[in-house]
């Protein structure tokens, strides 16, 4: 329990710097915020095994205070990422730590999954470290909204628990026609389909 003293220390955002895809990435988060503390394993793993081309237009789905996309963002730099949220506090600490790694290909907006993203065969990838409470009924509108948002021989990549990996394998295959098991672990599975 704190104590009213702790409060305004409790609303002083946080700063965290984490090495990921071989960057290193100074992270201002907020208590409210998934993984406020420290990149989350699941993340930390899907870091592991993204393979990113200098040129790609990639998606960061549910992007927090945006380690993934902003990530992502320094290893395609003559690309760019679209980083949505539905949370408002993520999206601003996501802008906010885009011009804090002078990260300018990068811009993070406020969308429910895709509603506010009107890109048709556009992504080369669309990626997210999809929360375990998202609900089967969002994640299939997710995916053929994905579908619809990738260019041709575009990927999708989700890291998820591994409670919802033969969901994720089930759903990749009926909605893309393909699925790969990228690397599973302990607590977390990484899927991969291409749209053909």
């Amino acid at each position: 329990m704190f104590n009213r003293q702790d409060i305004p220390k409790l609303k002083q955002d946080l700063t965290i710097e984490s090495n990921l895809l071989g960057h290193v990435l100074k992270l201002k988060t907020r208590w409210g915020v998934f993984s406020p503390k420290a990149i989350d394993d699941g993340t930390l793993m899907f870091m592991k095994y993204l393979d990113i081309s200098k040129e790609d237009k990639c998606l960061d789905l549910g992007c927090g205070y945006g380690p993934i996309g902003l990530s992502v963002a320094k290893s395609c730099p003559e690309g760019e990422v679209h980083m949505v949220d539905k949370d408002f506090v993520a999206v601003e600490l996501s802008n906010v730590n885009a011009k804090l790694n002078h990260i300018n290909n990068a811009e993070a907006y406020l969308s429910d999954a895709f509603s506010s993203v009107d890109q048709k065969n556009y992504f080369d990838q669309v990626l997210s470290n999809v929360p375990a409470k998202v609900g089967r009924e969002q994640l299939s509108i997710i995916l053929y909204d994905a579908y619809d948002a990738l260019k041709p021989g575009g990927k999708i990549t989700f890291v998820t628990i591994n409670g919802l990996r033969h969901f994720i394998k089930d759903n990749f295959k009926s909605v893309f026609g393909n699925y790969k098991k990228i690397k599973q672990g302990q607590k977390y599975t990484i899927a991969q389909a291409i749209k053909l």
